[in-house]
């Protein structure tokens, strides 16, 4: 190494650890949303704690030299990517803490990194940004002052995860004789009320205030939303002219991969869910290591973790390009009854009418169709008879930070469920018949409007016609290698 190279490499470094904020990397402070939406949501945190004190830890980074990514509740208050940093809201005083560790090793290793101080405050949109080591003196004083503490109970999502997914572990963990660990969330409680020397500490959850603040989005988040859903959408299509027997699942997981690196996604929001046929009369089937097969039916669900939104989205097709006549009519009357369901989203009407709404139109639907198959018959009608008789409280899922996302909590005895404009979920019926070896399941991510809905993957073709045009269309190894799809 010569001594101008040595010479460069000295000055650069000293450079990077002079000015750590010159150039912020994407993953220190996110690009996708402005300080200001975050500064948003901690006033309603404050309007929401009064007197007391929300403190937030944020994840820990990763082993095995794997990209670090950040909590789902902390990110939504801070937007701050950066391991180990514990956020700290005063109702008091309605200022906000930041207290993360000292670059150290990761400026050096890693390039430019956030640090406590002035700079770092003006980035974050942070009322204070201080070193770690700090945490502890501000602890003890709330301890001093006997303040009630609001953190969060149960585990921080991390990319494809959901709080029910994390709560659950946690318990398993505890409960494993041959583990026994408890969980982060309790050790930081202990560690708070040691370091506070107030045994009986009073603690609120926080859960249940951010968790309802992330049901309704913003058009920032909307925005991010849908282009998360664009590119499961584009990913699914690329996957869906891909397809032919022969090829292994995890090929048509590939192709959507690509499709999702290419748009700047961080990751995969779940694991792909890519089944055919056998396998998918399993709902969370991912293995991928099945070969295609003619005459089998595909179903794929899959999506990016993008900015740290997630989306959710399905298509079923058949893996030679054309449904067999008993598909045809099986994936038909799915549909028909999948966009009934659909049809009746709308704001401000009790959940609960909706779904038998649907389920009355789902019965007429089966009663108006000539069926070949007794099987399908009987397993299409069991559905509607379901929705139509529905107390529940949900199309589907919610999607956001999370592809499982939080809701609001369960309503007052006798209060109804109604949704609201700017609520992000997914409807995903299923719809199986074992005997014939046919199951079904679309999915698509629907937005609440004023009126009724938004389909945000409503490009992403579900007519048979649609689907069977697209499926001629070269993919991208065929284009590599100059030829037509060989079906």
């Amino acid at each position: 190494m010569s001594a101008r190279f040595v010479l460069v490499i000295v000055f650069a470094a000293f450079v990077t650890l002079a000015h750590p904020l010159a150039q912020i990397p994407q993953r220190v402070f996110t690009e996708s949303l402005p300080p200001a939406e975050f500064a948003g949501r901690r006033e309603k945190v404050f309007d929401a704690i009064g007197d007391g004190v929300a403190i937030l830890q944020g994840a820990v980074e990763k082993s095995a030299e794997l990209a670090f990514r950040q909590g789902a509740q902390f990110y939504y208050l801070t937007g701050v990517e950066v391991p180990r940093a514990i956020l700290v809201m005063d109702g008091r005083t309605r200022r906000s803490t930041l207290y993360i560790p000292a670059a150290g090793f990761r400026v050096r290793a890693l390039g430019p990194s956030l640090v406590p101080g002035e700079e770092a405050a003006k980035v974050t949109g942070l009322s204070t940004v201080l070193p770690r080591e700090s945490f502890t003196e501000a602890v003890v004083a709330f301890g001093r002052d006997r303040r009630t503490i609001f953190t969060p109970s149960a585990g921080d999502s991390v990319g494809g995860g959901s709080r029910g997914e994390v709560t659950g572990l946690a318990t398993v963990t505890k409960n494993d004789p041959w583990d026994g660990r408890e969980s982060r969330e309790t050790a930081f409680l202990t560690n708070l009320r040691t370091a506070m020397n107030w045994p009986d500490l009073t603690v609120q959850n926080l859960d249940p205030i951010i968790d309802r603040l992330r049901v309704v989005k913003s058009a920032a988040e909307i925005a991010v939303i849908r282009e998360a859903t664009r590119q499961a959408g584009v990913g699914i299509m690329e996957a869906m002219r891909e397809a032919e027997p022969g090829l292994y699942e995890y090929e048509l997981q590939a192709a959507a991969e690509y499709v999702f690196k290419k748009g700047g996604a961080q990751g995969a929001a779940y694991f792909a869910l890519v089944a055919t046929g056998p396998n998918t009369v399993y709902s969370h089937y991912h293995k991928g290591t099945r070969k295609l097969a003619h005459g089998d039916l595909v179903q794929f669900d899959y999506a990016p973790d993008y900015q740290y939104y997630v989306s959710d989205v399905t298509r079923v097709f058949p893996a030679n390009g054309r449904f067999t006549p008993l598909q045809r009519e099986f994936y038909t009357v799915y549909l028909k009854m999948y966009q009934a369901l659909m049809s009746v989203i709308k704001p401000n009407v009790p959940v609960r009418d909706l779904l038998q709404e649907a389920g009355r139109k789902m019965q007429a639907i089966v009663a108006g169709t000539t069926f070949s198959s007794s099987q399908i018959q009987a397993a299409a009608l069991a559905v509607a008879n379901r929705y139509a008789a529905s107390t529940g409280s949900s199309f589907g899922h919610s999607i956001g930070l999370e592809v499982h996302d939080v809701g609001r909590g369960r309503p007052p005895e006798g209060t109804p469920v109604m949704l609201s404009p700017g609520q992000l979920f997914t409807i995903e019926p299923a719809l199986h018949v074992p005997e014939l070896g046919l199951s079904m399941r679309l999915e698509d991510a629907l937005l609440v409007t004023d009126t009724d809905y938004e389909n945000l993957s409503a490009f992403v073709p579900l007519e048979i016609a649609a689907v069977e045009k697209l499926m001629t269309e070269p993919g991208i190894t065929a284009l590599l290698k100059g030829r037509r799809p060989a079906r």
